[in-house]
Parts: C-alpha cells; sequence; structure tokens
C-alpha cells in the first residue's frame, strides 16, 4: 500500500546478525533485507556508523518528500548482548566474535575516534562529556525508580487525545477508565 500511494514513509530495518540464537544466515535464504521490498526501494546502511546512518537518514527523508514513495534502510548493526534474560548471547557466537565486533566497530568509540583526529574534541573533553553522561542517566534512573507509578486512570495522560477518550480495559472488563486531559 505504501508503495502503491507513495507515502513518504522510511522504513527501517536494524539487522543486529542474529534472531533469539539463530544468525541471519540460518534463518533466511536471502539476507540482503534492503531488497525484499519489491516495489520499494532499499539501501543498505553500516548501522555502526553513526555519520553513514545520517547521512543515508538525508537521503531516505529527501527521496520520500521528493514525492517518491517509500524506501526501506537496513541498518547492519551487531547486538553485543543477548537478546532477553533467557539469552545468555554466546551459546551460537563465540566471545571472541563479540569482544572483535566491540573493539573494531563500536559506533561511539568510532565517532570518539573521528571527532579527536579531526580535532573537533579532546580526549579530555569526551571524558567530560562521559562524566557528565553517566551522572544523567544515573540521576534519571534513581528518580524512575524513586517515583511512585501513576494510578491506573492516569495512564493514558498526555499520551493520547481525549476525543474519543482513551480506554483501559483492566482485569474487569466492565471498569474502563477514561483520560481527562
Amino acid at each position: 500500500m505504501a508503495a502503491l500511494w507513495k507515502l513518504p514513509c522510511i522504513f527501517v530495518c536494524e539487522n543486529n546478525r542474529y534472531g533469539m540464537g539463530t544468525s541471519v544466515e540460518r534463518a533466511a535464504a536471502s539476507t540482503d533485507y534492503y531488497k525484499r521490498g519489491d516495489f520499494i526501494p532499499g539501501l543498505r546502511v553500516d548501522g555502526m556508523d553513526i555519520l553513514c546512518v545520517r547521512e543515508a537518514t538525508k537521503f531516505a527523508a529527501a527521496y520520500c518528500r521528493s514525492g517518491k514513495g517509500p524506501i526501506l534502510m537496513e541498518l547492519q548493526t551487531y547486538r553485543y548482548h543477548g537478546h532477553s534474560m533467557s539469552d545468555p548471547g554466546v551459546s551460537y557466537r563465540t566471545r571472541e566474535e563479540i569482544q572483535e565486533v566491540r573493539s573494531k566497530s563500536d559506533p561511539i568509540m568510532l565517532l570518539k575516534d573521528r571527532m579527536v583526529n579531526s580535532n573537533l574534541a579532546s580526549v579530555e573533553e569526551l571524558k567530560e562529556i562521559d562524566v557528565e553522561v553517566r551522572k544523567e542517566i544515573e540521576d534519571a534512573a534513581q528518580f524512575a525508580t524513586a517515583d511512585p507509578e501513576p494510578p491506573l486512570e492516569e495512564l493514558g495522560y498526555h499520551i493520547y487525545s481525549s476525543e474519543p477518550p482513551f480506554e483501559v480495559r483492566g482485569a474487569n472488563q466492565w471498569i474502563k477508565f477514561k483520560s481527562v486531559s
């Protein structure tokens, strides 16, 4: 439908090379996901390179805004950890593989290296930013865990329009909560 109506949509497929314990090569006959939309053009993008993602996104946005319709971006990334709590992430790949990817193509480290090598920031400035960010994350996590849960009646506040009212069906399907925002 998106291609038929030439909708300005950017579809993003984050390909982290593994499903829930299976490499893409064992799960798909074709791992070129960006080619799967028969009538939607696709881009394969190095999702580990922040600047590459930025430029590909600019291209995709311009493509859509020009009236040509939708486009798909397959961002090739890597998942350092398991898929879930029940997935240790090392039964279908080695620790050495994970460490090699982390050491050679970690997006944050790649960007830091580019910034230092281009004299956009010093190592000291980046360390200061790291300290500030870690503090901000710690403060936000502390706030989130200390803040009380909102009452169920407030679940839809500031999320949905009140026309029509947002309704939540709870354990008792006959009791309905409505938004007041």
